[in-house]
């Protein structure tokens, strides 16, 4: 197999569904699902998804290249690695999902819903994620990188969302956040649906969904500006020196959640209103009937403002500095 992207797109598996080079072995596990072992024993399982959303692109175009060096043996392998193309559908179809948020499903969440393909699809990764990581018989360190792009634009046109974590994130993992170019990291509070949240919980992983610019078709992309973030990967799976750190990422907790409950929902920002965009103690966000959001804090910071999404859906998130962290991490 040379190219991982364009065998998912075809929608068939390829006439050969294992093989190995002079660095790995490789495995076609399902439709945009790939095992990769390298051949010397390692202590890293590193699960990187793409194509959550299918119309995410860049990140795509990121992991294939990277993973098309590896299956022509051109770049070493140091880790065990699970690639995924989350929504091959979606992906083919140029669309952010076909039926359903593939990014609210999962945690069993799929089972909420009928029998759509993107309910089986969330069934099928949570599997894949299960069998990868318990098949390993060494203490490994777990980590998952879901690659994304937002579907608006940012202040911060590079940053990290965390899960929420009942232990402390490990400093390898937070030291290569900020070498792969991130200029602001999002900490959840409470649980939710997405694919890091579910690799969190249920195995431990060192989790963070990166937010790599903005949603535009393939061929659009200009890479160049996440180099870092490629970069950072290349070292990641071949066991380079990462590439320098700058500043350190600054850092936002979740202070509270616009939700969609009703056709009456309406959301007080326009389409041009930027991620990481600064509101004053008492706007008003949001009014869903008789229920008001306002910012409740001295400065609230938006992520993610969509009205268009599902009723019971998130229709944005409000965050606020997390000063501690900023200043702990700017003395260091």
């Amino acid at each position: 197999m040379q190219d991982f992207l364009q065998q998912t797109l075809s929608t068939e598996p390829p006439a050969q569904v294992s093989g190995r080079n002079d660095q790995l072995s490789w495995q076609w596990l399902d439709h945009g699902i790939l095992e990769l072992n390298p051949h010397r024993p390692c202590t890293q399982a590193l699960v990187i998804s793409a194509g959550i959303h299918g119309n995410e692109t860049a990140p795509v175009e990121i992991l294939n290249q990277l993973v098309s060096e590896l299956l022509a043996g051109k770049r070493p392998l140091k880790a065990r690695v699970l690639v995924i193309l989350g929504n091959p559908e979606a992906i083919a179809s140029g669309k952010r999902y076909r039926h359903c948020d593939l990014n609210r499903l999962f945690g069993g969440r799929w089972q909420q819903y009928d029998d759509h393909p993107e309910a089986r699809r969330a069934w099928r990764l949570e599997q894949a994620l299960e069998t990868f990581w318990q098949v390993s018989c060494t203490e490994e360190s777990r980590w998952h990188l879901d690659l994304h792009t937002a579907i608006r634009g940012s202040w911060h046109s590079r940053f990290g969302v965390m899960p929420l974590r009942e232990t402390p994130w490990p400093d390898a993992f937070l030291h290569w956040l900020s070498a792969a170019g991130l200029e602001a990291l999002v900490f959840h509070r409470s649980p939710g649906g997405t694919f890091t949240h579910y690799s969190s919980q249920h195995f431990n992983a060192a989790s963070c969904t990166l937010e790599l610019g903005k949603a535009l078709p393939f061929g659009r992309n200009d890479l160049t500006l996440f180099s870092a973030a490629q970069d950072a990967l290349a070292a990641l799976l071949s066991g380079e020196p990462l590439p320098p750190v700058g500043e350190p990422p600054q850092r936002y907790r979740v202070s509270q959640q616009i939700t969609r409950f009703t056709e009456a929902f309406v959301l007080h920002m326009n389409a041009e209103t930027l991620n990481f965009t600064a509101f004053p103690q008492g706007t008003l966000l949001a009014e869903d009937g008789d229920k008001r959001c306002y910012v409740q804090q001295a400065r609230e910071y938006v992520l993610f403002p969509n009205p268009d999404v599902a009723k019971g859906q998130r229709a944005g998130l409000m965050l606020v500095e997390d000063n501690a962290h900023n200043e702990t991490s700017g003395s260091s």
